[in-house]
């Protein structure tokens, strides 16, 4: 899989590719050129005082990475990992947070004609953090804005995360 991202990046007209996910049996995206890399799921360490979506740290090769468990962070149920459990690992203003999704999908490219803004439901659901609908297949791929899905503070503790623990090793 690491190798398809790497490919994914490399290939022409990235700007409409997408790595996709499943979180339940919703498929999400996020722009290829913020994916460093996917991984299997991996033991973390809980970090007190943070919100419940954060599922702790964890060292991957020498760097300490926030990981934050997309499930409840969408306010879904929380389950243990299974067979196909992920970490993809998101580089956001040159920092990096793993994502714990339930299943990685694929890299797909999406023409701008099939690109879509998300519809608007009135004030009552949040739909900020969807930046784009995307027609593929027979599926409906919600593409995430990963800065708006956090907010500013959020993405902020989140981030400094991994300056903290790593600061403390």
């Amino acid at each position: 899989m690491q190798a398809d991202v790497q490919r994914a990046k490399q290939g022409q007209g990235a700007s409409n590719r997408f790595l996709t996910f499943y979180l339940e049996e919703e498929v999400y995206g996020v722009h290829i050129s913020d994916v460093k890399e996917i991984i299997a799921m991996m033991k973390t360490t809980p970090v007190p005082k943070t919100p419940a979506f954060i599922q702790g740290v964890m060292n991957l090769r020498g760097n300490i990475i926030p990981v934050v468990d997309m499930r409840l962070k969408f306010e879904m149920p929380s389950i243990p990992p299974q067979m196909y459990t992920a970490i993809v690992i998101i580089t956001l203003d040159e920092k990096q947070i793993g994502f714990i999704v339930d299943k990685v999908e694929e890299v797909i490219n999406v023409d701008d004609e099939h690109l879509s803004l998300p519809p608007e439901f009135g004030g009552q659901i949040d739909t900020r953090f969807i930046k784009n609908m995307a027609q593929y297949k027979q599926k409906v791929v919600m593409i995430l804005d990963l800065i708006a899905l956090f907010g500013d503070e959020e993405l902020s503790m989140v981030q400094n995360l991994s300056k903290t623990a790593s600061d403390k090793g």
